[in-house]
């Protein structure tokens, strides 16, 4: 009899991991809210299970309904995708102690990864810098932030220990800002989280966003498959990446990856990961920002550079069956870039546009471009998720043929029914400071008034 995976997840991820189970020979069990019943990756699964109504804190976020989903359809092993419960420890604890096969890191490594604030401890105990910051304030507690915040300079950012993916990170420039924003924070933080504590790392303006692409064997091994930009980004949240990482210094890529390689050994990590790194692109050093737990978003670029199949790997490497694998044996060709494209009208501020897909047409599949979507025509994006509709992804033997293969298959796109970036993801790629190699963090707020006709 074959061996089955539960995603607990939604939409493109769910068949992302479903296509992969199927590719391996296993059986891939779905599960789905009320508002995604209808959506492709549930037919695309061998089963399907319904886990409750549309807010996910009724269904994907129910650690003891898709417990139960697993064990009633017979599953060996749970895959958790990316957000939701994919970075919580106790879900992964609770899968493991039924016997099921937890497809990814150990809970202890999620659980330490997972506090921002202690992932700094471990980091700096293994070698790898960490950008100045403070103490943890727990929840109800922002005794001597002043002074702390007057140490380590301003700009700064208020961070949620328990956030991540750019959730619970504000800016504070001045000092009238400080206990305002760190009171509300806190508050965020223990509605979204369930742990309201924070802490302070100073900003750096001109900075690019560099992750290293990890995996571990569990046993003080692991690889690195080399580097992603995501430095495109708005309040945090990413919105183009690309690998390799145009114009970095291969020096500096190398010192990345050899603090990665040395963050995973300390941690003794299993599975995939991502090394997260804040890059000052003025003086050239770089410092850590997290280390994530779970499979990226942007995991695609780096498969169409390296041809590896993360997800596969992660899955094998769960069952036991990945043998280990030496760096020597990983190489990176050609250039790929991911735009992600929301329901989100960008002339209104980014708001959210939930609605019926009325017309959506996408580019096809082919050597040059790869879809990762989890709606079809007619299908209804609900307000209860992230309003993420696609992931195109572009390669070409240079960035340049990427980036005009990714303007060309966009301008071809058709959809309505709801606003999207689609035109400001082509603005983006269009503009002069990106096909400069001139990105950073920063890129959005500064070309905002060339990127969104407001």
């Amino acid at each position: 009899m074959k061996a089955s995976v539960l995603v607990a997840n939604r939409g493109e991820i769910a068949g992302r991991v479903i296509r992969s189970c199927r590719l391996l020979g296993l059986k891939s069990v779905a599960v789905y809210s009320e508002a995604d019943k209808d959506l492709s990756y549930v037919t695309e699964a061998d089963t399907a299970i319904a886990i409750g109504p549309g807010p996910a804190s009724q269904s994907y976020l129910k650690i003891d309904t898709i417990i139960k989903a697993a064990q009633s359809s017979g599953c060996d092993a749970i895959h958790p995708g990316y957000g939701f419960l994919s970075e919580n420890a106790e879900f992964a604890q609770a899968v493991m102690d039924t016997g099921i096969c937890w497809i990814g890191p150990r809970p202890e490594t999620i659980k330490a990864m997972g506090d921002k604030n202690q992932a700094r401890i471990i980091a700096a105990k293994a070698g790898v810098p960490i950008i100045p910051g403070s103490e943890r304030f727990e929840t109800g507690s922002i005794k001597n932030i002043s002074n702390a915040a007057q140490t380590i300079g301003f700009p700064l950012l208020v961070k949620a220990s328990a956030g991540g993916g750019g959730i619970g990170m504000k800016r504070v420039d001045t000092l009238e800002q400080l206990v305002p924003i760190a009171e509300a924070t806190q508050s965020m933080a223990l509605r979204t989280f369930g742990d309201g504590s924070i802490f302070l790392e100073k900003f750096i303006p001109w900075a690019r966003h560099i992750e290293i692409q990890v995996f571990g064997f569990g046993n003080g091994l692991s690889v690195h498959m080399y580097e992603r930009d995501c430095s495109i980004q708005r309040r945090f949240q990413k919105i183009i990446e690309e690998s390799p990482a145009p114009g970095l210094d291969a020096t500096v890529q190398k010192k990345m990856a050899d603090a990665a390689m040395n963050l995973c050994r300390v941690t003794n990590y299993s599975g995939a990961g991502t090394v997260e790194f804040i890059l000052n692109t003025e003086a050239q050093t770089f410092y850590f920002l997290e280390l994530n737990t779970r499979i990226q978003v942007e995991h695609p670029v780096t498969e169409l550079v390296t041809g590896l199949d993360l997800v596969g790997m992660q899955i094998q490497h769960a069952f036991g069956n990945l043998e280990t694998l030496d760096q020597e044996m990983i190489s990176t060709t050609g250039h790929a870039i991911e735009c992600r494209l929301y329901a989100e009208n960008p002339e209104k501020s980014f708001l959210p546009s939930p609605g019926t897909l009325r017309r959506f047409r996408l580019p096809t599949n082919s050597h040059y471009v790869r879809i990762d979507t989890g709606y079809c025509e007619g299908d209804t994006i609900p307000h209860y998720y992230d309003p993420m509709i696609a992931k195109l992804i572009f390669n070409g033997t240079t960035r340049e043929i990427a980036r005009q293969k990714a303007i060309e298959a966009l301008k071809g796109m058709e959809i309505d029914g709801v606003y999207t970036n689609l035109n400001f993801l082509i603005a983006c790629l269009e503009h002069t400071d990106f096909i400069a190699e001139n990105v950073h963090t920063n890129f959005v707020n500064l070309h905002i008034k060339e990127l969104v006709n407001i």
